[in-house]
C-alpha cells in the first residue's frame, strides 16, 4: 500500500551560506547583505555625529526639498513615532527644520538646512573609501553589475519602489 504513495521530498532548510536552494535564501543574502552595507555606512557617518536613520531622512530632503512628516516616514519606511524622534534630532543638530505650510496649519514640512547639506555632501565623500571596502572582494565591472541587478529587482520594469 505505502508503494502507491510517491515519495515526499523534505524541503530544504533555510540558510543564507553559498549554495542554499531555498526560495528564501535570495532574500536572507539581501537581508545580510543589507546590515554589512548599512554596518559600513554607520561607521562612516559616526565621526559626523549621524546615524543612518537620520541620512535617510536627509537623502529624501535633498532629493525632494520641502517635505512633510507623513511622506518622509513613507520614503523612509519609518513610522509616525520614530519619523518624529529623527526630525527630532535633525532640528537639535542644525541640520534640519520644521516650517509651516500655507493653507494647513496643521501641517509642518521639514526643510534641510545649509549646514544639513554640508553634513550630507561630508558623508558622501567619508562613505567612498568603505564603501570601496564593501566590494573589495568583487572583480572588474561586478561592482557596477550588482548594481544593475539590485536595481532592476528593487524597481521592476523601470517602475518605482
Amino acid at each position: 500500500m505505502t508503494d502507491d504513495i510517491p515519495p515526499t521530498t523534505t524541503p530544504s532548510r533555510v540558510t543564507d551560506r553559498p549554495g542554499d536552494t531555498s526560495p528564501f535564501a535570495l532574500g536572507l543574502l539581501l537581508r545580510r547583505a543589507h546590515w554589512r552595507a548599512a554596518a559600513v555606512m554607520e561607521e562612516a557617518l559616526r565621526p559626523l555625529g549621524i546615524e543612518l536613520r537620520h541620512f535617510a531622512v536627509l537623502i529624501v530632503l535633498v532629493d525632494r526639498g520641502p517635505t512633510v512628516q507623513r511622506d518622509l516616514a513613507v520614503a523612509t519606511g519609518s513610522d509616525k513615532a520614530g519619523i518624529m524622534r529623527i526630525v527630532d534630532d535633525l532640528e537639535r543638530s542644525g541640520l534640519a527644520v520644521r516650517k509651516n505650510v500655507p493653507g494647513d496649519r496643521r501641517v509642518r514640512a521639514v526643510e534641510i538646512t545649509p549646514q544639513g547639506v554640508e553634513i550630507f555632501d561630508a558623508a558622501h565623500v567619508a562613505a567612498e573609501p568603505l564603501a570601496e571596502l564593501l566590494v573589495a572582494e568583487l572583480g572588474p565591472g561586478e561592482p557596477e553589475k550588482l548594481t544593475e541587478l539590485l536595481t532592476r529587482i528593487v524597481y521592476p520594469a523601470g517602475g518605482e519602489a
